[in-house]
């Protein structure tokens, strides 16, 4: 009875529309399909998702495992984000052939180009299981024994769940472990870059404009899946054909304005939507500076390098881009958090959670939710914040540390798992080591090393400190450091890895460098990560419990919704301006005008390509401008988070009319606390990739590919 409870709850009909939510599609029938054709949209759920017959879901797949893309043809074509194909934009890249600086096309298929372990994953059907992941559980006396349990019915579903031998199954848990639903999906691994603008189009304003609206970023680059002559996933061969998707999604050239229905597919990675008020301020007031103060440090060194020196340029590109994405996300969610009083909010939520606990005689059950958070938070407090420095600054930011902590994983592995396991991992990291420091540079490292281990040694908790940071003299250790370790180096690394275990760990730790990652990391995971562990299973239980009696108790206009954990999502909203501070309203919508009022040339975030300024000049913006000027950018009340990435804008047709890339920086704070006044998504115009792949690239080939709908308004 309570599974039949909580999955009602989930169609009963709410009174307000547009106030977030990430939807699983095949649960949208009842409330939400009434809520969305509310709104505007013309077609059903059951065109959104369905089993029985090609629906919008096959043309939405994961791509690359972090990012959302969309099919756009029936030869495999296929469309996302510029920054989620920037890995492999950066790896075909040479100083020579600068795919990144100059852009990519292909002009013919036998040009495109296969990208190694690049993977991208369609879902095929989507099945409740809940009952059965959680048989055997409830009943269970012990958090770590439930846990158990529900892995050994997870593993044995996963075995005995029909599927087609090219499919797998995967079970994601929803409502903190209060839902399990079976994905069985499909997985293509021959994936050929085939388009590319260059950064100063697909990158515009890069991190200065990252998370800002007004943007003006042509954020996409085109792939192409390709498939055995079954159409079956296949590794790469030149034998491979294009894959022929189920759907693949029409283009409309129709033209956008305010107050149009707008709906976004994709798989968001991570939300904390249901987090008790000690938890959000925690955040606020802790992690975040901390991690924020980090970032900053690294990027400012980075940046520095990056702007005299091209190769460095190339090899930091995707590194720069990876921190600075959520170093500024974390300062628009902290400020955001803090405008929209999220902390009191969540409070007064908490208030009337206990009085609901109270009214329906639940206190035995419920009644110490709020009380063991605040005892849970207040202790995991220097745990949690001494495991955020030692990710931070010894396995993101600082590379010479991340290289060595390779190391110590192979000593432990040496010490648990025996000669063989140490045999195995140590040739894997000497075959794989060489793709690290392809990209690394020791003079920025060092730099970078500098300013970390002091932030390290003074803020970090003092009692997760080694001896070796008491009274630290951060230029003195730097020098050392990378003056005498063979970190700094390949041939150094390598020549650390020369010769039998006793040899390789007699060297290991003979070494200046390493010698302090161990003293790092032998804290780390002796004092920090087990009791972090510990209080954190504690807090999940709890957070279980917590959403399980939300769901009980929650009314018929309340909108409750599952977290994201990177699976298959629909939201939906209109195309919306926003008011972030007084005096102070974005309309909903950009023009290349804006690009050129932000030209600055030269300039590696805002230059502006030669041609594209000659096709500015000319207006010679073909069937996809408006009236004398070509859109650019668009925002909507579609609440989505990292992970949306590359999602397609759909019309309420279903039609693509855009590409997800971006949150304002007012509304990042959409992850813990959505409030839909001011939390907008950015998507680029579907009109302004047409325009670049027709008008700027001459990719004539590609255009004629697509199915182009519509008429301008």
């Amino acid at each position: 009875m309570r599974i039949i409870k909580l999955l009602l709850l989930l169609f009963v009909i709410q009174t307000q529309a547009q106030q977030g939510g990430m939807w699983i599609p095949s649960l949208l029938k009842g409330m939400n399909e009434k809520e969305m054709k509310s709104l505007g949209m013309k077609i059903s759920a059951e065109d959104i998702y369905s089993v029985n017959h090609s629906s919008l879901k096959d043309a939405v797949p994961q791509f690359d495992g972090g990012c959302t893309a969309e099919m756009i043809s029936d030869k495999g074509l296929l469309l996302t984000n510029h920054h989620c194909g920037f890995d492999a934009i950066q790896t075909h890249s040479t100083v020579e052939h600068d795919y990144l600086q100059d852009g990519f096309w292909a002009y013919k298929m036998e040009d495109e180009l296969p990208n190694k372990d690049m993977e991208v994953m369609f879902v095929v059907r989507i099945e409740d299981v809940t009952a059965k992941v959680l048989d055997g559980v409830l009943n269970l006396a012990t958090e770590t024994e439930k846990q158990k349990k529900i892995q050994e019915n997870i593993s044995a579903l996963n075995n005995s769940s029909p599927k087609e031998p090219w499919q797998e199954n995967k079970i994601r848990t929803f409502f903190d472990g209060n839902q399990y639903l079976l994905f069985v999906t499909e997985t293509y691994k021959d994936i050929r870059l085939v388009g590319a603008p260059p950064s100063a189009i697909g990158k515009f304003g890069n991190d200065t404009d990252n998370w800002v609206w007004p943007r003006h970023t042509g954020d996409f680059s085109l792939f192409r899946i390709y498939a055995d002559k079954d159409n079956k996933p296949a590794v790469f061969s030149t034998s491979n054909v294009p894959y022929k998707p189920k759907h693949f999604f029409p283009i409309s050239i129709s033209g956008l304005k305010e107050n149009d229905f707008t709906m976004v597919l994709g798989y968001p990675g991570r939300t904390q939507e249901y987090l008790p008020a000690v938890a959000v301020n925690q955040i606020i007031e802790t992690l975040n500076p901390a991690k924020i103060e980090i970032r900053d440090a690294a990027l400012k060194v980075q940046d520095r390098f990056m702007r005299k020196n091209q190769a460095i340029k190339i090899q930091y590109a995707s590194k720069y881009a990876s921190v600075a994405n959520y170093w500024k996300k974390w300062m628009g969610e902290s400020k955001g958090l803090k405008k929209a009083n999220a902390v009191a909010a969540k409070q007064k939520f908490e208030k009337a959670f206990q009085e609901k606990v109270i009214n329906a005689g639940k206190q035995t059950e419920y009644g110490n939710l709020l009380a063991d958070f605040e005892k849970n938070y207040t202790e995991i407090k220097d745990f949690a914040l001494a495991r955020d420095y030692f990710i931070e600054v010894v396995l993101r930011n600082t590379e010479t540390l991340l290289v060595g902590y390779k190391l110590y994983q192979l000593e432990q592995i040496l010490k648990n798992k025996g000669e063989q396991a140490f045999t195995d991992r140590k040739k894997n990291l000497i075959e794989g080591i060489g793709d690290f420091y392809k990209d690394y540079n020791a003079e920025v490292d060092k730099n970078v090393f500098e300013q970390l281990i002091d932030l390290y040694a003074k803020k970090s908790p003092k009692q997760f400190l080694p001896s070796l940071l008491n009274n630290l003299d951060a230029t003195k250790l730097t020098n050392d450091i990378f003056l005498n370790s063979k970190l700094t180096s390949l041939s150094g690394y390598k020549e650390l890895l020369d010769g039998d275990s006793k040899t390789v760990i007699n060297k290991i730790n003979s070494d200046i460098g390493y010698q302090l990652i161990k003293s790092l990391s032998d804290i780390y995971t002796t004092d920090v990560a087990p009791k972090y562990d510990e209080l954190n299973l504690k807090n999940s239980a709890l957070q279980r419990t917590y959403m399980k009696a939300i769901l009980e108790l929650s009314s018929k206009a309340d909108r409750v919704f599952p977290d994201a954990n990177s699976t298959l999502r629909v939201t939906y909203g209109k195309i919306k301006g926003y008011k972030p501070n007084d005096a102070v309203y974005y309309e909903p919508f950009t023009t290349l005008d804006g690009v050129m009022e932000k030209y600055i040339p030269g300039d590696y975030e805002f230059d502006v390509p030669k041609k594209l300024i000659d096709l500015y000049t000319t207006k010679d913006y073909g069937s996809y401008g408006v009236k004398g000027t070509m859109p650019v950018c668009f925002i909507a009340t579609n609440h989505t988070t990292g992970g949306n990435s590359g999602s397609p804008a759909l019309d309420a047709k279903g039609n693509l009319i855009g590409l997800n890339f971006d949150r304002v920086w007012e509304g990042t704070m959409s992850d813990i606390y959505y409030d839909p006044k001011i939390c907008r998504n950015i998507m680029v115009d579907i009109r302004y990739v047409l325009f670049i792949i027709d008008k700027y690239a001459n990719a004539k080939n590609l255009i004629n590919e697509l199915f182009i709908v519509g008429q301008k308004k």
